[in-house]
This record gives structure tokens, C-alpha cells and sequence, in this order.
């Protein structure tokens, strides 16, 4: 008798549905997209209905063939730093979600910065003052949204990372919950004690009646119930935040294996192991996961804001291609740049620099530039911010990483993966089954389900498509790279 897992992947722009047999054969995979909101400049936002609704469309695809009772675990893997608002009872939105490509609160930030509030933030979750982090967003929206500070002051409001949210949703209301590597990106989970930290409540307003229990990653977290979908009583697992999800989809468990994902950001991990490691270099420590015998695996953390982002800025703003998919072979009619350079910081930049004030940047355009250079430009400047974020973590570790996992959309584009080959003098590796972030969701219920028994049980599953080696010479990178660096500056 066949059983599956159902994978739940709720990205930045879409969301997708996974299900597999227990050997792990795709029986059936499905994507919706919704609807980005940019209500002012540097806010972006999401209808959390919406976000729902592709939900039931991409699990009623992948269902109807099959008999969804023999579903074993559900897994949800998640955007992480987008905060949801809603009432307790009803599962009702208070809101839309405040997205964490958001920059409203930067001012904020800044300020807390003043008072010199960056170290303690840092010793005690691990990240940095920065908008791109939850509180600063809930602090935000108790203060300006009329019908959330009316549910607090009830008592009715529950907030919560998009995990949170769809896990009320499939259980009808009944769970309030989410898992370490979630909560450790709102800024208010401290990482040593695994609990919501009473210091960064107070700063930020915030109070725990509001806030989910925080559970291992690979459990039950509760059972489906009235949905129009799937039928009662089918447990949920797992929860992981999307980046540790691909993490663990890249079978990176033991101290040292790191990845890439090139999503709509690119967000490089390095598992540290059971180590709390605090970044000398402005990278972030988070928590990758945590299992129900009270084990908890680390990951250092870099992120850039705009990686797939930037493409589909080429496609939607500056208009020079019609498909995401059309950038590889445009970019490919010049041989290089010619100068021109791209910074993409449209939201700001994230590690190492963390400036959510710098804005994106087109220089060394000449009369003969074209739309080939542009693109070529916007490839080298994703590459470059990946650049920046494994010296900063090479620089914590004290040595060199031999090879990088890389998955997510773009990692397909081969012109990129050999421009960041290049341009880190490290040989990239992409696995067969690029949707890493998707499989670490079916990894996370299949654990919490009892189908693997340990975490080390997955890493047979991981198997190597191509590699990319590095071709350019050591003095025409660091040429490259002082070009990037003085580009970077104009931001």
C-alpha cells in the first residue's frame, strides 16, 4: 500500500505543493503564484488569503489522484521573516503580511542602533539590527494598525511567521505554533535558552500571549481539520524555515557542508554542528533545526536580498526580456560586461554590509552598451554578493570552503554558475533534484513521521548533476573584485 508526504514550499512569489512516495518519487508537484503588494516605496507586503488560496489550489492538484488518507506527513517549509496577523478564533487576517524584503522600519532600526542595542540583539538571537528581521515589523504594525492593536489589547491576536499562519489554517485554528529555525528569525528567540526572550519582548512591545509555542522541527505539530482539500486527521510533522529546509535538502548535516540557494534572494548556510558560533563578521548564527530528543544543529547565514528578484526586475521593469529564462542566453551575447556594473541593492544590502538605505546602482554605461551588458551586469551582481558573503564566512571559519551546494531557480542558469564559479575561486556543485528547499520539507514531516529515524538517514538520497570549476585567473578576480567594491560604494 503506497503512502506519501506532502510537502507544503510557501515562497516570496508563489507557492508550490510536493508529493512523494516514501522511495521518494515525485508522484506529483504543483506551483501557484500570488500577488506582490508595494503599497509605498520600500514596502512590500502580502495577502495572507491569497497566500492560502494558492495553498488549497497546488494541494488539490497534487491530491486527485491519489487517496490524500494515505498522506503520512505534511511538511511546511517557509519565507521566513514575513510576520502574519490574525485572530486567535477565527483565523481571520488582521492585515497583510509585512514581507521581509520590507524596509519601513529601517529608521527604527537605526535608532535602537543609536542606543547601542546591536551587541545584546546579537549575543542573544544571533542576528543584526536590521528592517529585514520580524520585531521590528510587529513593533510596527501595534503601533499603525488599528484592528491589531485592538486584538491585542483583547487578547485575540496571534502573530506569526507564514508557517504559524498556515499551520492554523490546516488545523482549523486549533495550533498556535512553530519551530527554532523560524522563531530564531524574528529577533525575539533567544538561541541559547530555545525561548522567547523577555528583553527583546520589552523592547519591541510585544507580548508572549501573542506569540506560537515554539516545538522541534521534525514533530507533530497537529492534524488536518474542515478543509476543503485534504480530509481530517492528517498529521503535519514537520516545519523548517525555507533556507535551513534547503539545507537539509542538500543533505549538508555535519559540520562544515554549506549551500546556496538562488531563490528570489541567494542565501548561502554553513552548518556549524551543535556550535553557537557569533559571526566576527557580520554574518548571522541561526538555528538550521532542532529534533525531539533536544538536539540542535546551527548554520552561519549570509543573505542578499535580490538574486532571482533582480531578473525579474529586468523582465518587469527595465523590460529587456520577456521570460526570467531569457537572461542566460542575452547575457551570453557579450563575452563580459565592458564595464558596466550592477549593484542590485533595490531593497538594500544585507550581509556583510547591512546598509537597508543603499539603493540599486547601474554604472560604466557607455553609448555603446546594450541590453546584453545589462544582463550580463545583473548576473555579475548576483555572483559579487555571494562573493562578499563566503569571504565573511571564510573569514570566521579560518579557512577556505572546497565546493558550495548550490540549488533554487536560478542555479539552473549555467552562465551564472560559472560566473560565481569564477568569481569565488570555489567549485560549485548542483544536484540532480534542484528543488532542494521543496525536498527539505518532505525530509522535515518524513523525520517527524518516523519514516527516517535519524537526520543521517537522508544522506544517500543526495546525488551530484555537474559541476562548475573556477576558470579565471587569481589576478583578473581580484581586479573584478575591486571593481565591485568601488561600484558598491555608489549604492
Amino acid at each position: 500500500m503506497s503512502k506519501y508526504l506532502l510537502a507544503i514550499d510557501e515562497g516570496t512569489t508563489s507557492v508550490k505543493a510536493l508529493l512523494m512516495d516514501l522511495s521518494l518519487n515525485v508522484i506529483a508537484e504543483k506551483s501557484f503564484p500570488f500577488e506582490q503588494h508595494f503599497p509605498q516605496s520600500g514596502w512590500v507586503e502580502h495577502d495572507v488569503d491569497q497566500i492560502w488560496n494558492a495553498v488549497e489550489e497546488s494541494v488539490k492538484f497534487v491530491v486527485e489522484n491519489i487517496d490524500a488518507k494515505k498522506i503520512i506527513g505534511i511538511g511546511i517549509t517557509n519565507q521566513r521573516e514575513t510576520i502574519c496577523f490574525w485572530d486567535k478564533k477565527t483565523t481571520k487576517p488582521l492585515s497583510k503580511a509585512i514581507v521581509w524584503q520590507d524596509r519601513r522600519t529601517a529608521d527604527r532600526c537605526q535608532e535602537l542602533k543609536n542606543q547601542n542595542l546591536e551587541s545584546t540583539v546579537q549575543e542573544k538571537t544571533g542576528l543584526m539590527l536590521d528592517p529585514y528581521f520580524s520585531s521590528s515589523k510587529i513593533e510596527w504594525m501595534l503601533k499603525n494598525n488599528q484592528k491589531v492593536s485592538e486584538a491585542a489589547k483583547v487578547g485575540t491576536l496571534a502573530i506569526g511567521t507564514i508557517d504559524s499562519y498556515l499551520l492554523a489554517k490546516f488545523t482549523g485554528g486549533v495550533a498556535h505554533a512553530t519551530e527554532a529555525s523560524n522563531a530564531s528569525r524574528t529577533m525575539l528567540f533567544n538561541l541559547k535558552t530555545q525561548l522567547w526572550d523577555a528583553e527583546m519582548m520589552r523592547i519591541f512591545g510585544v507580548s508572549d500571549n501573542m506569540l506560537p509555542r515554539v516545538q522541534p522541527s521534525f514533530s507533530k505539530f497537529g492534524v488536518t481539520r474542515g478543509l476543503k482539500v485534504l480530509p481530517d486527521g492528517i498529521p503535519i510533522t514537520g516545519m523548517i524555515g525555507d533556507q535551513q529546509s534547503a539545507l537539509l535538502g542538500q543533505a549538508c548535516i555535519h559540520e562544515g557542508q554549506a549551500k546556496c540557494t538562488y531563490g528570489t534572494g541567494a542565501f548561502l548556510l554553513m552548518n556549524t554542528g551543535s556550535k553557537f558560533k557569533k559571526s566576527k563578521h557580520r554574518l548571522l548564527t541561526t538555528i538550521a533545526w532542532t529534533t525531539s530528543s533536544g538536539e540542535t544543529t546551527y548554520a552561519l547565514e549570509g543573505s542578499a536580498f535580490m538574486a532571482g528578484a533582480t531578473i525579474q526586475w529586468l523582465r518587469d521593469g527595465l523590460k529587456i526580456i520577456s521570460t526570467s529564462a531569457e537572461v542566460e542566453s542575452l547575457a551570453s551575447e557579450v563575452s563580459s560586461s565592458e564595464g558596466v556594473m550592477m549593484v542590485p541593492a533595490f531593497t538594500g544590502l544585507g550581509a556583510p554590509d547591512w546598509n537597508p538605505h543603499a539603493r540599486a546602482v547601474i554604472s560604466g554605461l557607455t553609448r555603446g552598451s546594450g541590453r546584453a551588458h545589462i544582463a550580463r551586469a545583473a548576473l555579475d551582481g548576483i555572483a559579487f554578493q555571494n562573493v562578499d558573503l563566503l569571504q565573511a564566512m571564510e573569514k570566521d571559519l579560518g579557512g577556505k570552503l572546497s565546493s558550495l551546494n548550490v540549488d533554487g531557480g536560478a542555479c539552473k542558469n549555467n552562465l551564472l554558475m560559472q560566473i560565481q564559479a569564477d568569481l569565488l575561486g570555489c567549485k560549485l556543485r548542483r544536484p540532480e533534484f534542484t528543488e532542494t528547499t521543496s525536498l527539505g520539507a518532505i525530509f522535515a514531516a518524513g523525520i517527524g513521521a518516523e519514516v527516517w529515524k535519524t537526520v543521517e538517514e537522508i544522506t544517500g538520497v543526495w546525488k551530484l548533476e555537474r559541476e562548475f570549476v573556477p576558470q579565471m585567473k587569481d589576478f583578473d578576480r581580484l581586479m573584478r573584485l575591486k571593481e565591485w567594491e568601488a561600484a558598491k560604494a555608489k549604492a
